[in-house]
């Protein structure tokens, strides 16, 4: 007995062994350093500029100052202190923009103190995910090396996970890098029952009651209504400020989803989507927009054909539906550099390319509500922007530079940085062989 006890607390001892270092890996800082501010105008010139709101411009112009942009053509005069560089012939396009990830919020998996995504209980509108992302996360110099400055970090879990937030992933600390702090509340639907109102949809239907008892009486006498922080976060959706995110992909679940926003007079974003063609005119008809969760994903049902996910972004563009497109649902967190391969699988079964660039660049911004900010490159929106070699929908594109509100971000990350380490050791290993 006193044996086997032995070898489970040393099994025991090295398991807590491993997963210690494991959390200290992930916790240490990366190596890349944030953006400094900009300190003087910068000009891009010789550039196809792909503005997303009209034509690309061919050996064009884009001059921005103070992180914002202020000049866009075919005939830009940069001022004498500008740092001018010649592209010769790059293409520059706006940040993507990953419309729901987990970044920030969760590194390795299987390593509980690296993962940071919900709370318990079941109702939890007062969960803020800004607060909780780790700037030093790796994920975000990965992320970012392929184009994506831009991302929702999303809380998950229970029945009212909290508030999403749209990140810049560039910054010292999260209120560096926080775009929009209440960007959404995420509501996991519940699946209606065969007959009758679903629990959850009772529990959802009471608490918005419920908050909107609370602000009255706080409005008679605050001195007699005790402070509550869930009912205080419900305010802005309540005032129509902050949408609502249905997590939803069955036809009865977005119509519910849709019932309940009508009844309740909140807005209402769809996320996943995958029958939202079906209600189409539903959605059309209340304004409400979708995201499309992934497209490299398996059919749900079995009798669905196999490319039901990647004609998706096509079907409702025909059908008139307002969405964006994000790789959430294969990959919520590691993988999210991968976003415009999504975008790009869509245009192989249907999207047009220009909407496919849109889906991933100006649609999400304005189904986010920082369209005034971000997503397309205009006169007075942030300079927030990539210079590719090409297409970022394929895969032979490099990213060559990115800039954040006007910042230089470094494009390496543990990835480049381990490319070059195992070049030098192929290339020692070459040396040796020779000798």
């Amino acid at each position: 007995m006193s044996a086997r006890l032995s070898a489970r607390s040393e099994f025991t001892l090295r398991a807590a062994v491993v997963c210690m270092l494991a959390a200290s890996t992930s916790a240490q800082a990366t190596d890349e350093v944030p953006g400094a501010p900009q300190q003087q105008p910068v000009a891009f010139t010789n550039a196809v500029i792909h503005t997303i709101v009209g034509k690309p411009i061919d050996r064009g112009a884009i001059l921005f100052e103070d992180g914002r942009i202020t000049a866009i053509g075919d005939r830009v005069a940069p001022p004498d202190n500008a740092r001018v560089i010649d592209l010769k012939g790059l293409h520059v396009y706006p940040g993507l923009i990953e419309a729901h990830s987990q970044i920030g919020l969760k590194e390795i998996s299987a390593v509980r103190a690296t993962r940071d995504f919900s709370e318990t209980g079941s109702l939890n509108p007062n969960v803020k995910a800004n607060v909780s992302v780790n700037p030093d996360s790796e994920v975000i110099p990965v992320t970012r090396a392929n184009g994506v400055l831009l991302a929702v970090s999303a809380p998950s879990g229970g029945r009212v996970s909290g508030m999403a937030a749209v990140l810049q992933l560039d910054g010292w600390t999260y209120e560096d890098m926080t775009v929009k702090a209440n960007a959404a509340l995420v509501i996991n639907w519940p699946s209606p029952p065969s007959s009758g109102e679903s629990p959850g949809l009772k529990i959802l239907r009471r608490m918005f009651k419920e908050a909107r008892a609370y602000r009255k009486a706080r409005a008679v006498d605050e001195s007699q209504q005790r402070f509550d922080i869930r009912y205080e976060a419900l305010a802005p959706v309540l005032d129509g400020d902050v949408p609502v995110m249905a997590m939803a992909h069955d036809v009865r679940e977005i119509q519910a989803a849709v019932g309940f926003a009508e009844e309740q007079g909140v807005r209402l974003i769809i996320f996943g989507g995958h029958d939202a063609e079906r209600c189409a005119e539903l959605l059309k008809q209340h304004d409400i927009p979708v995201v499309v969760d992934s497209v490299h994903r398996r059919p749900k049902r079995r009798h669905e054909p196999y490319d039901v996910a990647y004609t998706l972004p096509a079907r409702l563009s025909k059908a008139g539906v307002k969405f964006c497109i994000s790789g959430s649902d294969r990959a919520d967190t590691w993988n999210s550099r991968n976003l415009p391969y999504h975008a790009a699988t869509a245009v192989a079964h249907g999207l047009s390319h220009e909407d496919a660039v849109r889906s991933i660049t100006l649609f999400p911004a304005q189904i986010l509500g920082i369209d005034d900010r971000v997503g397309s490159l205009e006169v007075g929106k942030d300079a927030t922007l990539i210079v590719t070699t090409g297409d970022p929908l394929e895969t032979t594109t490099h990213i060559k530079h990115a800039f954040v509100q006007g910042r230089q971000v470094q494009l390496s990350s543990r990835h480049t940085r381990l490319y070059e380490k195992y070049s030098e050791k192929y290339r020692q290993t070459a040396v040796d062989e020779k000798k």
